[in-house]
């Protein structure tokens, strides 16, 4: 319909889509002390999830947010008392602007929520035991124009994961570094 009225739109497939059904941006499983699973929240993961992008200028938000929009027509979620979902900017989105009208919450947490898991021990206390934060948004990708390759817009959603780096040292090299540390902020005094 929007291509029929000369708006830009597109496809998008999201690949470990997050649905977060409480907005908290994570999507968390649940835990007891024995490792069974609890059933304690509807969030999920799907394998993956296609919506729509749409090209608008954002006269509502201001034009930091122009350009492409989610609009979701498989909404599994009510927001403002309706089944409906967008248009979110992609900007908001990538931006982390999950305050704004319009789902950029919901659709923030679809490609950047993070897997976190729980210990459940009582109704009052949890402990966090795991979270995967590279997980969810993965290949978001459109079709190419006039041939059926694959453009990856991952970019346009979100940042680069940065990759975590590794390293150990001994206690004596860690005791030494405080010493060094110790010395510079006496020199610097």
């Amino acid at each position: 319909v929007l291509r029929s009225l000369g708006i830009p739109t597109r496809v998008i497939t999201n690949f470990n889509s997050a649905h977060d059904r409480n907005i908290n941006l994570s999507i968390d499983k649940y835990i007891d002390i024995s490792g069974k699973t609890l059933h304690l929240t509807e969030d999920s993961v799907w394998n993956f999830h296609v919506w729509n992008e749409s090209w608008f200028i954002r006269r509502d938000l201001g034009s930091f947010y122009d350009g492409w929009q989610v609009l979701d027509a498989t909404p599994q979620e009510r927001s403002k008392g309706i089944y409906q979902c967008g248009p979110a900017s992609t900007r908001a989105i990538k931006e982390g602007d999950v305050n704004l009208d319009y789902d950029s919450s919901f659709v923030f947490a679809a490609v950047n929520a993070d897997c976190v898991t729980w210990i459940r021990y009582s109704n009052k206390r949890k402990e966090r035991i795991y979270s995967d934060t590279r997980k969810i948004g993965k290949f978001i990708s459109t079709k190419a124009v006039g041939t059926n390759s694959r453009v990856d817009v991952t970019a346009n959603y979100k940042y680069p994961e940065v990759k975590e780096i590794s390293f150990k040292i001994s206690y004596s090299q860690y005791k030494n570094s405080l010493v060094d540390d110790r010395k510079i902020l006496v020199t610097a005094v």
